[in-house]
This record gives C-alpha cells, sequence and structure tokens, in this order.
C-alpha cells in the first residue's frame, strides 16, 4: 500500500494537484498535469446509485467552434491578464465543489472519465463474469463499499502490524522490519524501488532514496510559514495513536514531530531532488554500509525480498549520513511508535468511520482546506482505478476510444514534431555538434497513444470482495514483486505509466517517450469538429509540452537512446543555461498568496515545457493552413485562437491552502502562471493582441526567455 517509487529519468506531467513527501520520486518522468500519479488520477464518476448524480458520458463540446466564448472577460486588457480576458467570466462564475480542493477544465473532463470507469466498475461488481479481471474489478469495490464490516472491524485489519512493531525488542530488529515496506503498511525512512538504470536504460536498477516525512513537503516542518499546520499535525499524530491504542500518545506525538523534524533537515529540497545528475550515485552494498553506519543494510534487505543485489543507485547521497545519525541517535520506543503511527496513518482511509474522517480532517481540510469528504463511492472507485487501473481501462478502451482519434493524434503528433526538427535545424545559438544530437535525439522518440498494446497480467494479485485493506496490501506487494522478478530482465518498454481513463500526459527519458493517454484526447484538448487553431491550442500546446521534456533542463541530459550522459558543448550548455536561468527568475518573482511564490527552479521542467510546446503548436497550425489565409471567427483570428485554446485547457480554481500546498510541493505551476507566465514569452502573443510597452504582460524582446 505504501510503496516509495523512483525512476532514473523523469516523468514530466501536465498537471493540476500536488503530492506528499511520501509519494513517488520520479527523476525519469515529466507530466503535463501535477496529479501524476502512475494510475488513474482523479475519483469522480456518475451513474445511478444511491446518493450520486447522474452525468452524460458524452465527450463534452465547448462554443460553436471549440471556444467557450462565454467564459471570457472582455472588460480585461489581454496584455495586462491574459487568463482573465480568457477565462474571468467562468472564474467569477464557478464554484470549487466541496468535495474539492481545485476545480477547472481538467476536472471537468477527468470527471467524465470517473463516470465512464464508475459505470464500467458497478456493471462488473453487479455482473456474474467468466472473465477473472471483472471479477477482481467488481470484488475490489465491494470491499471497499462495505461500510458496515468496515465498521464491525474496526482497526482489526492493522492489529497485526501493530503486534509486529511491539514485538520489535532492538534497533536492528527494527531495520529489519522497515524492510518489508514494500509489502506491508509498514514506513521507511530510506526506502529502495526499482527503475530503468539512467545510464543503462535496457536494464533495471534498485534505486535508494530517504523518506520518512509524513507532511507534504520539508518546508511544513521548517518553514514558520507553516507552524499551525505543524502543530496541527501532532495533534493528529496523537489522535491517530490514541485511536489505536498506543501508549503516551501526546508525548509520543511530540517525540515524532521531533523526529520528522530532524528529517526534514537533513533532507534535499524538491528542486535539489530534480538534479538528475547529483541523484545518481551507483554504490556497492559495502559502500552503502559505510555511507550509512549503523544502519543494518544486510537486515533491512531480507525483508525486501531482493535477490542477491551489489549495486544500489543512491539518490540523495548527502542525506544518507545524516539520515543513519538520526536514526542511530532517536530511541527505539519514539520509532516504534512513528511506525505504528504510520501504519494507522496510511490504512485510516479503508478503516472504520473514525479513522476515515480523522485522516479527512487533517490531511484533506487541515492541509488543503476541502470542506467535505467525497462521498465514499467516489474514494472506491480510485481505489479500484489504482489496484486494477489497467484491466479498468481495457474496458474504458473498448467503449470510449475511438481508432480515428488515434490516427489523428498520430497525425498531430508528427507535426509538432516536424516543427521542432526545424527549428532545430535554424537554431542560431546551438552549435553543429551538439545540434546534431539533439536532432537525432527527436528522430529517436517514441510514441504511445490512448492504450497500451500488451495489457497488465493480474492473475497473481488476489482481490477479495470482504478485505479491502488486505486488498490494499496486496495490490502494494503484487506491483513491488512485479518489479523484482523482472530486476535483471530487459526493460520493458511497452510498458505505460498511466493507464488510458488518466486525463494527463507524460514524457518518460530512459524510454525516450511521449505518451498520451486516451482520456485526455477530448475537448478541451481535442474534438474533432473543433476549429484546428483551438485544437492546436490545446493537445497541440499538450504535445509540444511532453516533447519539450525532451529537451528541459533535466530531459536534455538523456540521448536519444535515454542515456544519462553529457552531449553538450560546454559553451551550448551555459546559453541553455542562462536562458533557463531567466526564465526562474521570472516565474521565481510570481506570488499567488501573499508569502507564497513559485519555486521557479522546482517548476522549471514544466515551465520550459509549457513555452516550447505552446510556440510548436502555434508554427504547427501556420504550417497546417498550407499558405493559405486562417479564418476569422467571431472575431478571432488564428493565431488568437490558439493562444485562446491554450488559455481555456488551464481554466482553474484552487483553494488557499491547497495553493499554498502546491507552490512548495509541485513542479508544476499554478494553472494561473501556466498561461500568463507562458504567453509573455512567445513573441506570436504580442502580434496577435497588438500587446504594447505598458501593459502589465509586457516583456521587452531582448528579455523574453527563447531556447527552442
Amino acid at each position: 500500500m505504501k510503496r516509495i517509487w523512483f525512476a532514473a529519468a523523469a516523468m514530466a506531467a501536465l498537471s493540476l494537484s500536488a503530492f506528499g513527501a511520501n509519494a513517488r520520486e520520479d527523476h525519469d518522468h515529466a507530466c503535463l498535469n501535477a496529479a501524476c500519479t502512475l494510475q488513474s488520477l482523479f475519483v469522480a464518476a456518475d451513474t445511478p446509485t444511491a446518493g450520486a448524480p447522474t452525468m452524460s458520458l458524452e465527450s463534452p463540446r465547448y462554443g460553436a467552434w471549440g471556444f467557450d466564448i462565454a467564459g471570457m472577460d472582455r472588460s480585461a486588457k489581454p496584455g495586462d491578464d491574459f487568463y482573465k480576458f480568457a477565462n474571468g467570466t467562468w472564474d467569477a462564475n464557478t464554484a470549487i465543489p466541496s468535495d474539492r480542493t481545485r476545480y477547472g477544465n481538467f476536472d471537468k473532463l477527468a470527471e467524465l472519465s470517473e463516470a465512464r470507469t464508475k459505470a464500467i466498475i458497478t456493471e462488473a461488481a453487479s455482473a456474474k463474469s467468466p472473465d477473472a479481471d471483472t471479477v477482481k474489478i467488481g470484488a475490489a469495490y465491494k470491499a471497499f463499499m462495505d461500510e458496515a464490516l468496515a465498521e464491525k472491524l474496526d482497526a482489526k485489519p492493522i492489529a497485526p502490524e501493530l503486534a509486529d512493531i511491539r514485538k520489535v525488542g532492538t534497533k536492528d530488529d527494527f531495520t529489519a522490519l522497515m524492510g518489508r515496506n514494500p509489502t506491508t503498511g509498514f514506513s521507511a525512512i530510506l526506502g529502495l524501488g526499482i527503475s530503468p538504470d539512467a545510464k543503462n536504460p535496457t536494464r533495471y536498477a534498485v534505486y535508494a532514496a530517504t523518506g520518512g516525512l509524513s507532511l507534504p513537503d520539508r518546508d511544513y516542518y521548517l518553514d514558520a510559514k507553516f507552524a499551525e499546520k505543524k502543530t496541527a499535525y501532532e495533534a493528529y499524530v496523537a489522535q491517530m495513536l490514541t485511536l489505536i491504542g498506543w501508549d503516551k500518545p501526546a508525548e509520543n506525538a511530540k517525540a515524532i514531530v521531533a523526529f520528522e523534524t530532524q528529517l526534514a533537515e537533513a533532507s534535499w529540497t524538491r528542486a535539489e531532488r530534480r538534479d538528475r545528475d547529483k541523484t545518481y550515485n551507483p554504490m556497492t552494498l559495502a559502500e552503502l554500509q559505510a555511507l550509512t553506519p549503523g544502519f543494518a543494510w544486510n537486515r533491512y534487505l531480507v525483508g525486501t525480498e531482493l535477490p542477491a543485489i551489489d549495486r544500489v543507485v543512491v539518490t540523495t547521497n548527502t542525506a544518507f549520513p545524516k539520515f543513519a545519525r538520526i536514526y542511530a541517535d532517536t530511541p527505539l520506543d519514539t520509532l516504534k511508535a512513528w511506525q505504528a503511527f504510520k501504519v494507522a496513518d496510511g490504512a485510516a482511509p479503508l478503516l472504520s468511520k473514525r479513522f476515515v474522517d480523522a485522516s479527512f480532517a487533517f490531511r484533506n481540510k487541515t492541509l488543503a482546506g476541502q470542506p467535505e469528504q467525497k462521498p465514499r463511492w467516489k474514494r472506491a472507485v480510485a481505489s479500484v482505478n489504482d489496484q486494477l487501473g489497467e484491466a479498468v481501462g481495457r474496458v474504458y478502451v473498448a467503449r470510449y476510444f475511438p481508432p480515428e482519434s488515434k490516427a489523428k493524434m498520430i497525425d498531430l503528433v508528427g507535426n509538432i514534431r516536424g516543427v521542432l526538427k526545424a527549428r532545430l535545424e535554424t537554431l542560431d545559438w546551438m552549435s553543429p555538434q551538439t545540434k546534431a544530437q539533439a536532432e537525432d535525439k527527436l528522430a529517436q522518440f517514441t510514441v504511445k497513444i490512448g492504450y497500451p498494446d500488451k495489457w497488465r497480467d493480474y492473475s497473481k494479485l488476489v482481490i477479495k470482495a470482504d478485505d479491502v485493506y488486505g486488498n490494499a496490501l496486496r495490490s502494494g506487494a503484487f506491483e513491488w514483486r512485479h518489479d523484482v522478478e523482472r530486476l535483471n530482465q530487459p526493460v520493458d518498454k511497452t510498458e505505460w505509466g498511466m493507464t488510458p481513463q488518466t486525463v494527463n500526459a507524460y514524457y518518460n527519458s530512459v524510454n525516450n517517450e511521449i505518451v498520451f493517454p486516451a482520456a485526455i484526447l477530448q475537448a478541451p484538448f481535442f474534438h474533432p469538429d473543433a476549429d484546428p487553431a483551438v485544437n492546436y491550442g490545446g493537445i497541440g500546446g499538450v504535445i509540444g509540452h511532453e516533447i519539450s521534456h525532451g529537451f528541459d533542463d533535466q530531459g536534455r541530459k538523456s540521448d536519444g537512446k535515454g542515456v544519462l550522459r553529457d552531449w553538450w558543448t560546454a559553451e551550448d550548455a551555459a546559453k541553455f543555461k542562462a536562458q533557463a536561468d531567466k526564465l526562474g527568475a521570472q516565474y521565481g518573482a510570481f506570488e499567488p498568496l501573499p508569502g507564497a511564490k513559485v519555486n521557479g527552479q522546482l517548476t522549471m521542467g514544466e515551465n520550459i515545457g509549457d513555452m516550447g510546446g505552446l510556440a510548436f503548436a502555434l508554427q504547427a497550425y501556420h504550417a497546417s493552413l498550407d499558405g493559405k489565409p486562417a479564418p476569422v471567427l467571431d472575431g478571432f483570428t488564428g493565431d488568437q485562437r490558439v493562444y485562446l485554446g491554450w488559455a481555456q485547457v488551464w481554466r482553474s480554481k484552487i483553494r488557499d491552502d491547497a495553493l499554498r500546498q502546491q507552490v512548495v510541493s509541485d513542479p508544476h505551476s499554478p494553472a494561473y502562471y501556466r498561461v500568463n507566465g507562458t504567453i509573455r514569452n512567445q513573441d506570436g502573443w504580442y502580434s496577435a493582441f497588438d500587446v504594447k510597452p505598458g501593459d502589465k504582460l509586457y516583456v521587452a524582446p531582448e528579455d523574453r526567455v527563447r531556447i527552442w
């Protein structure tokens, strides 16, 4: 259930939400949207069921030609606030639903995906099917929905793990217990994962990284702005320890928070953890043991079920000795209380109402400002998608993804790719030597659209209709063992990091691939009947964004075969860095809330992706006209409609607490700046909307960032 994931390249995704400090660390993937998990991202579905509204399963449409003109605020001057000009009326008239921390066009499309998957899942739960995956889908849903059983069991599902913790008598025994974290509800301060080796991406490697934190980011422990949240966290820890009957809950809670604060002080920042060169540190086990004196890796590894290994890629290497020292200095009773809390905290959403309510009150309401809990059926759909995502996705694709959508996407990707190829050929700041390598990398891009060619085999996964917590544990163990079994095998290049029903997209450096799940290939991103300019501003910008990730500040470090190596001349790298630093400074000046500034270094890759993606989309739209003039629709030129299409995608509202969490923990800039921060570096936007000096968004030509 609780796993530490690693990847050797950077998964760049186009996402809007933020994840906690124990979320998957992806060094080699980049997603479009901040909700970048590797399973289905969203959970709101609607088919007729008790307490649930009915939602249409039809694909959405926006306006007469793909853009919602009624959502604009024409009183806003485009050069002063383009986001407001394109989206102001929508923003003024839209309320965030009470069971959400944000709402926008990503979420609306996600609701459609959720409605469709809800229909698939509830049908599976009510049907008698010979298909093994269908039976498991139904059983997983029934298990989550059985609230009466959850109330009856209360804390019993986690009793065996709590008993194991109580039995621990030495630090080495506790280290061995932490080693079991991939297949249990236990947590580890130093975790292992299996991913393609960044410098040999045809093979898998064991990666190690620091963990142990329970708040969204190290800043929540160390920054005075989050002092109130930290105080609330200590109370929550005490509450959880009380619920499970742990001794001295208040005293132990204080010690646990102090322990995690020490770990936070020793942890790298998120911006530091983005650096793929600094996070690639291969070591022998002997070297790893020497780096962490007092931490018994021989005991830890027994619980992991790994075969004999003698090489580990250590990510945040300078933090490891600090973690080992903190671990050695922390009393065993504190560590046991910490582990008990972590088990209870992780399991809480799957236990009785008193656990569910406590978890929601702190994690959703206090930390992110969400007023109300999601209905149980929404959480159930999320759980099924997490455990059996491709089994659900296989049905989703058959019902909702027409072959012509894939064919049109192939053409669009080819057009955007062709634009970057042409731009590389005429790039004036890059030397021929580096340019040849960049062109080779672009030529070797793999494109995945809609769904995997090979579906996941869930035959070894045991799902029971009366064991919701056990299902979660077995699912985590199933994923881990899947990775362990292929450790010495060639990398499976056909594998997907997202399900087809996910509203997102990503770039994977080690595979040098761009991936577009079926669910994102709908309006407002793409509609076959929409104006091509809007489609280019929507899905064209997304395609360009993911392609750009291959050439952002971290993606550029891999070559065409996905190998992490320096293929740049020193002079070209310096020129790139100068422009990237200028972009970072621009975004670092944005302050969405008082005292909450965008981190220009943390968001660097996504900002480069947006900047390149939108520029590529406009040029590809021009090429699609074949020299013919663009039509004018409702008074808007073709170029204007490309930019409006991009802005429409990012219509979004977010609660203040969630926004504060995002700016410290998420590599994606807030949606508002993905519009206004991106367009102000686009020369075409200035001419399209007659933006002049004196306008608030105006940037002088010599100060605009231009990379690709």
